[in-house]
């Protein structure tokens, strides 16, 4: 059985839903790349088979896993330093998603507030996938035993309900420690990117309006155009940060120009302090711009090449298949299954 020493690990994943937003970048690849230049080892995943649990047509569920890829690969994550693939190829994920269906409690999920707001007024007519998505969410991490995850605001709860379960499955089985209790890594200034068209909601693309969000795709022209557009207010930027309190739209524009450039929201106040917008809009536009057009460019290159894509994807997949099929092993002898001749598959 596995040793109880845990190598610190960091595992994320975003779903392959289409029509990447600055939002996906800011609040989740861009902290990738930064993580896999640590000593930490760094496994990202394509979680397709969260993606099916509202109705997928497959020929864009094929495009967007693999666009979704090259918007990792251009961002500059190294497949010689991070294992990226897809879930649907690592077995691991769902076997341990259903051990997992049996160890969460149905209070613990009926406490998930996003599937609440996900499902509505209509949560009778929704998937049974939707509602376990956090259980799943929880075999991602668990199946490598990940020390850290990455996650924004609204995943938080999710992470905490994977704690839930380690926890309920090392007692339950009598296995300390088998499973790490995961820490969540919340932090930089946009961990939760806001509509440039409302300052109080995340920035979507699903949004009514495109002109609320800056697309990973779009052209240099068009992000200046949303930019410049953006809502703001009439008061000039304030002297601190203290002063964004009460001011949604300011302080989304302030802590996504902290973000592309790599400082702290502090330090763009102090150098911007007094800026009206006329000034400080062009200026993380042109910021905006500079970041994501290298990165567009690279995407539309790997997207012309499906072949290479597919490949990145099955050689991740082996490399996360050999830590997490270990992993699975052990739990199935721990809950008292027998594994006979056939495994590993």
């Amino acid at each position: 059985m596995a040793e109880t020493l845990h190598t610190q690990r960091v595992f994320s994943g975003i779903k392959p839903s289409g029509g990447l937003t600055l939002g996906n970048y800011l609040g989740a690849i861009q902290r990738f790349v930064d993580m896999q230049n640590t000593d930490i080892e760094t496994i990202y995943c394509v979680v397709d088979l969260h993606a099916i649990t509202v109705w997928q047509d497959p020929s864009e569920l094929r495009h967007a896993t693999r666009e979704l890829v090259a918007a990792y690969v251009a961002s500059g994550l190294d497949t010689s330093k991070s294992i990226i693939f897809n879930q649907s190829q690592v077995p691991a994920h769902a076997e341990l998603g259903w051990i997992f269906n049996c160890v969460a409690r149905m209070g613990w999920m009926n406490r998930m507030t996003q599937f609440k707001e996900k499902a509505g007024k209509n949560a009778e007519a929704v998937s049974l996938g939707l509602y376990a998505y956090p259980s799943l969410m929880a075999a991602d991490i668990l199946a490598y035993k990940a020390t850290h995850v990455p996650v924004g605001e609204d995943q938080k709860q999710h992470v905490e309900l994977t704690r839930d379960i380690a926890a309920k499955f090392n007692h339950d089985f009598k296995v300390p420690d088998f499973f790490p209790i995961t820490e969540p890594i919340i932090e930089g200034a946009s961990t939760r990117v806001m509509g440039l068209r409302d300052g109080t909601k995340k920035m979507s693309k699903s949004g009514a309006s495109d002109m609320d969000r800056i697309n990973m795709t779009d052209s240099a022209e068009l992000i200046v155009k949303k930019f410049k557009k953006a809502k703001s207010d009439a008061e000039p930027l304030p002297e601190s940060v203290e002063g964004l309190k009460d001011r949604p739209e300011a302080r989304n524009l302030v802590n996504i120009y902290a973000s592309l450039s790599g400082r702290t929201s502090e330090s763009v106040i102090e150098e911007y302090a007094g800026a009206q917008w006329g000034r400080f809009k062009p200026a993380l536009a042109d910021l905006a711009v500079s970041v994501l057009e290298p990165i567009s460019t690279e995407m539309s290159r790997l997207m012309q090449d499906p072949a290479e894509i597919d490949k990145i994807l099955a050689e991740g997949s082996a490399k996360a298949n050999a830590i997490a099929q270990p992993v699975l092993e052990d739990v199935y002898d721990i809950v008292g299954f027998i594994r006979g001749q056939q495994w590993p598959r």
